[in-house]
């Protein structure tokens, strides 16, 4: 766990990341904290999302534009499209 910790603190720099165990069925919670050690974003991941390389990297992409999102350094059209995103894809899941 600790060179997952080491490879998204590289990946999320200057963030200061921790992984917390979090939850019964391997679930992990991430923290990102700025240099005043104020938390930027926290979000939970299966620890197996962290073990391969490529859902790895969906999680620094997700946690890199949920930074911008909580910084304000994303337009207000682009969090629209994003959120639409994400409600289209609850909606096939759904289906």
């Amino acid at each position: 766990m600790e060179s997952i910790r080491l490879l998204l603190g590289e990946a999320l720099n200057p963030y200061q990341v921790t992984l917390t165990p979090s939850g019964t069925k391997g679930e992990c919670l991430v923290t990102l904290k700025n240099a005043a050690g104020a938390i930027i974003v926290e979000r939970v991941f299966h620890q197996a999302q962290l073990t391969d390389k490529r859902q790895l990297t969906d999680v620094v992409d997700g946690l890199h534009r949920d930074v911008l999102i909580a910084e304000g350094r994303l337009e207000p059209c682009v969090i629209a499209a994003l959120r639409n995103l994400a409600r289209d894809k609850v909606m096939t899941a759904a289906n």
